[in-house]
């Protein structure tokens, strides 16, 4: 075995011979459980492989969980698409010389993109669920390079009988993992994969210098989008003499006074918003920016000063929303309720003719308009502004919470925060235009988790209990044994009487 555990294969040793010892670890394993002549990563694998009820005869196949278009769609919008050209430009020569699929997947093993040789790639589809959409985590399909490098969190090669799955035992794959380089979270997997013939031990090498370079790339384009955030949001920094600090969406620091305030500190800063405690305890609060692309951290109070607390405003279920004013609760009327809801959703502020068509369809309704804020500046006192309308105090609502956890891709936690739809019955043309976008962002998060009991919680609500689409995908990821197939057919079957569709 070559000194590198993650190394399939040295130049010295003949591919043939290593395959044969392998088949005959692999059966051995199979028959009494011994790991035999076989690395610890392979054997480490195997046994998780075994664990997770893998069949290793091959009679299943690694499990499709997205069909073409809906792969396609994922990887639009996946973080490692940008680099495309550049895993391209590193792999493609070396990958056409030796009939090599270039790959990249997600972080949980789902295929995103496959490049390379066009009869390489049907013989891999046709032979072992090779495309894109397949799952080929360890769960998915056993030992691989992908799944293996995703379990590791490190680069490996897979040869011959290393792969737990027998249908994929004709095969070599050498993968490397991808990380986020601002969080570190890992974002998914490049790999290269040909038959064992063409099995190289600087297949691994290359793979690892192309998730290098790929890391290299990201991390430029951060700095890049940290100097945009501070030229845009400097002045915003500066503008009063309260500490305030500049903070990206995963808690970095760009930018604070005064100077060295939070600087070198991650801070957790809530999803969409709101009030947060730092390191030294004091109390502050996190205004988003850029539909969440950055936050503007403030401290609620300093040494002397009166802790100035949010305006925390519940929208989600109800018809009269609840307001939350210096420790009492205050329930609106339905009107006023708009009227926050809309303040609250647009921080820069609403001309009189914006709120009027917002509230009544009418931009020529101002005089109403005035009069409503009047009474409701009355009831909250000096929480507006009025030229423009906008509200002047932090505000924290249970609406941006669930927008910060979707840009967060926190998507089972905004089910569970989501209360139901925004002021249900408000006719109100600007409400009902953030009601109906909200409701379909959720919506279409959950239906491309592929998370059954994410799915589930948003058909107990009161927007998915109707929903004949997300029942019909319940049904088709449930396992067969699943107590909930039942209801999830009965479901379906109420809705096609109640929708007549046949």
């Amino acid at each position: 075995m070559p000194a590198n555990p993650w190394l399939a294969i040295d130049a010295t040793t003949p591919p043939r011979t290593r395959a044969r010892e392998l088949r005959l670890a692999w059966e051995h394993f199979l028959g009494d459980g011994h790991v035999d002549s076989v690395r610890k990563p392979i054997a480490d694998s195997w046994r998780r492989s075994e664990a997770a009820g893998v069949d290793p005869s091959g009679a299943r196949l690694a499990p499709v969980l997205a069909d073409a278009d809906e792969a396609s769609a994922r990887w639009d919008v996946h973080p490692l698409a940008a680099a495309a050209p550049l895993i391209q430009e590193t792999l493609t020569g070396i990958a056409d010389e030796s009939a090599h699929l270039i790959v990249v997947s997600d972080a949980e093993g789902l295929l995103l993109w496959i490049g390379g040789n066009a009869r390489v790639r049907l013989n891999a589809a046709d032979s072992m669920n090779f495309t894109e959409g397949a799952l080929w985590s360890e769960n998915g399909a056993g030992t691989n390079a992908i799944g293996t490098a995703l379990a590791a969190d490190h680069a490996v090669q897979v040869f011959a009988a290393e792969h737990f799955n027998q249908v994929v035992q004709s095969w070599t794959c050498a993968a490397a993992p991808v990380h986020d380089p601002d969080s570190g979270q890992l974002l998914g997997i490049i790999d290269l994969t040909g038959k064992m013939a063409t099995v190289h031990p600087h297949s691994l090498a290359l793979a690892s210098t192309a998730a290098k370079a790929v890391e290299s790339h990201l991390r430029c384009g951060m700095h890049e989008q940290d100097v945009r955030l501070r030229a845009r949001y400097q002045e915003r920094i500066a503008a009063t003499g309260d500490p305030r600090a500049l903070v990206t969406s995963s808690g970095r620091v760009l930018a604070d006074r005064p100077h060295g305030w939070l600087r070198g500190q991650r801070i957790d800063v809530p999803a969409g918003g709101g009030e947060l405690v730092l390191i030294s305890g004091t109390q502050a609060f996190a205004e988003p920016v850029g539909h969440g692309e950055a936050f503007i951290v403030r401290a609620l109070a300093t040494k002397g000063a009166v802790t100035r607390r949010p305006l925390k405003l519940s929208l989600l279920g109800r018809d009269r929303a609840d307001a939350e004013v210096g420790g009492r609760t205050i329930q609106l009327s339905r009107r006023h309720s708009e009227v926050l809801a809309l303040l609250s959703m647009r921080p820069g502020g609403m001309t009189t003719e914006e709120l009027a068509a917002d509230l009544y369809g009418d931009p020529g309704a101002p005089s109403v308009t005035r009069v409503e804020v009047h009474r409701l500046r009355k009831l909250l006192g000096r929480w507006m502004d009025t030229d423009p309308y906008r509200l002047s105090r932090n505000v924290e609502s249970d609406v941006g919470r669930v927008k910060g956890l979707l840009d967060r891709g926190d998507v089972r936690e905004a089910v569970e925060r989501y209360e139901g739809p925004l002021l249900p019955r408000s006719e109100a043309p600007g409400v009902v235009r953030e009601r109906d976008s909200l409701d379909a962002w959720l919506r279409h998060a959950v239906m491309t988790a592929d998370e059954d009991d994410t799915l589930w919680l948003w058909l107990q609500g009161a927007s998915g209990r109707e929903d004949l689409g997300a029942w019909k995908r319940l049904l088709g990821q449930l396992a067969f044994h699943d107590p909930r197939r039942s209801l999830a057919a009965a479901e379906i079957s109420r809705l096609r009487a109640a929708y007549a569709v046949d």
